[in-house]
């Protein structure tokens, strides 16, 4: 199992990869969570799919085992920025305004953490280590991004996960409901290279 980080500069360099990644994301996000999503091609997409984000896969040979996307909260796209600011801009029907308790962050070093998944077609214990390997890969954005902080809106249950490998949770608004299901703006501060 490796990680490898995509941008659009190196996506050539990995084959079918970065497609194997978004139909990965169509799978988990519109097929089993029933969310409603662009997608084309049997692929996932959205307006945060820019050259400004980058993409973290965990694969095995060619199959993508989980992923996620990092966006720096400096991004600019047309009206887009990304996805927690738009939101709480009012921009997106689907997640509330109110997700934050003040103004989202613009900071170089802050990133949003998003489109988090794990393929649902591992055992419980292969779950387990790849959701290991994606916190491993977040904490390795420190120095090949220069990510210091990951924000994103995930389970209250996280903090459980992030405590595992030495990571602190910061809530950073409310519990709020997301296609039926509580999520919070947190947000984690990467300490250092993962060891």
């Amino acid at each position: 199992m490796q990680a490898t980080t995509l941008s659009f500069a190196n996506i050539h360099d990995h084959g079918n990869l970065f497609a194997n990644l978004l139909r990965a994301r169509h799978e988990s996000f519109i097929v089993e969570q029933r969310w409603d999503l662009p997608e084309t091609d049997g692929m996932e997409f959205d307006q945060y799919d820019t050259p400004q984000s980058r993409w973290i896969a965990i694969h095995d040979g060619g199959q993508v085992l989980g992923g996620f996307r990092l966006t720096p909260t400096t991004a600019r796209c047309g009206v887009y920025s990304y996805m927690i600011k738009d939101a709480q801009r009012g921009l997106l029907d689907s997640i509330p305004s109110n997700l934050l308790y003040e103004e989202a962050p613009v900071d170089p070093q802050i990133f949003e953490f998003s489109r988090f998944f794990k393929s649902s077609n591992l055992s419980a214990r292969e779950r387990t280590a790849v959701q290991m390997r994606l916190l491993k890969a977040l904490l390795e954005t420190r120095e090949t991004l220069g990510v210091r902080s990951a924000l994103g809106i995930g389970s209250p249950n996280w903090e459980r996960w992030m405590k595992r490998i030495g990571l602190h949770i910061q809530n950073m608004g409310p519990i709020i409901q997301i296609e039926g299901k509580e999520n919070r703006c947190q947000i984690t501060h990467l300490p250092g290279a993962y060891q």
